[in-house]
């Protein structure tokens, strides 16, 4: 056969996989997902204290029961929480952006599970709590946008810079995405690299299908910069986890140098410094994605499955 040819049957199974994309993508923006955005952080802002049982009365979620009326009215009257909900609101006087996101991802969560209800999605804010920056449970959404006013923003000044990078706002879906995905997500054994590994990519492999409108930098966590840089190195980065025999290592300093949050990841090389953080996460993605478009299986099949059976199946090859 010859080269011509390869190239044309290349070509048109990558149309026709396109083609099929768009189709789905079309019967899912149909998909009806009608829901308010309730800001509670612009109602507590314009409260007084007469308000206070009415907003406990919309949001009893909200209110602890061991905390008295004189915390809350005691918030309403301090300089640094009128501060910050200034800057949010500053920030967030138009959320048309992030509700058409979040629009997009209920959408595919209801065309992929069709027991899916769409939750009751309420902003406010929590002292710049950034490990707690949004929280998902079957029936709330809640997001702490003061969590999300930009990597700059004065607020953060004394906030790692690898994480103040994501507490930007095309960061929310992302971070709503990845919990939910947990919620989905199921493994026997959290043991070894490569079991962490694979469960983060099973989360990524999830934002592929129920936010594929964003970008994977944004999915990932990453700048463009640092996504080519994964996509680039994806060979050595390999070849070191292979060489160094840690894939079925338990040592329980790898999920720290390659798995959480980092500035950069930790290959005691010269190359640290150029280095995103997190690349066991990226690289349990692409073999996450192998095991799928080897084996066709829905979404939800993929979160069930055991790492060694991903891994035996994907037979992951890392781009030259």
């Amino acid at each position: 056969m010859s080269s011509r040819i390869i190239i044309l049957i290349i070509l048109g199974t990558f149309f026709m996989s396109c083609n099929e994309d768009s189709k789905l993508e079309s019967e899912i923006s149909k998909i009806e997902a009608d829901f308010i955005v309730e800001r509670f952080d612009k109602a507590y802002q314009e409260a007084s204290p007469a308000d206070l049982p009415k907003l406990k009365n919309a949001y009893p979620f909200l209110f602890s029961k061991n905390d008295p009326d004189s915390v809350w009215i005691k918030k309403m009257n301090d300089p640094l929480q009128a501060e910050l909900l200034k800057e949010v609101s500053k920030a967030y006087s138009d959320f048309t952006q992030v509700k058409n996101d979040l629009t997009g991802l209920f959408q595919h969560l209801k065309y992929y599970d069709k027991t899916f209800s769409v939750p009751r999605v309420v902003t406010l804010t929590n002292d710049v709590d950034y490990r707690n920056k949004t929280i998902v449970t079957d029936s709330l959404v809640l997001i702490a946008l003061d969590n999300f006013l930009g990597e700059d923003h004065e607020f953060y000044q004394n906030i790692p810079m690898y994480l103040a990078q994501n507490m930007t706002q095309n960061q929310i879906v992302p971070e709503l995405a990845d919990g939910y995905a947990r919620k989905y997500t199921f493994q026997s054994e959290r043991n070894t690299f490569l079991d962490e590994m694979i469960y983060f990519g099973k989360l990524l492999y999830f934002k592929d299908k129920m936010i594929p409108f964003l970008s994977d930098a944004e999915k990932m966590g990453y700048t463009e910069q640092e996504l080519k840089w994964a996509e680039a190195n994806e060979s050595p980065i390999w070849s070191h986890f292979i060489e160094n025999e840690m894939l079925y290592s338990t040592d329980s300093k790898l999920p720290s140098r390659f798995i959480a949050d980092a500035p950069f990841s930790k290959f005691y090389l010269q190359l640290d410094n150029e280095s995103p953080g997190r690349l066991g996460q990226y690289i349990g993605w692409q073999i996450v994605r192998a095991y799928a478009e080897k084996t066709g299986e829905g979404v939800f099949q993929v979160l069930q499955k055991e790492p060694e059976d991903i891994f035996a199946i994907a037979k992951f090859k890392p781009k030259k």
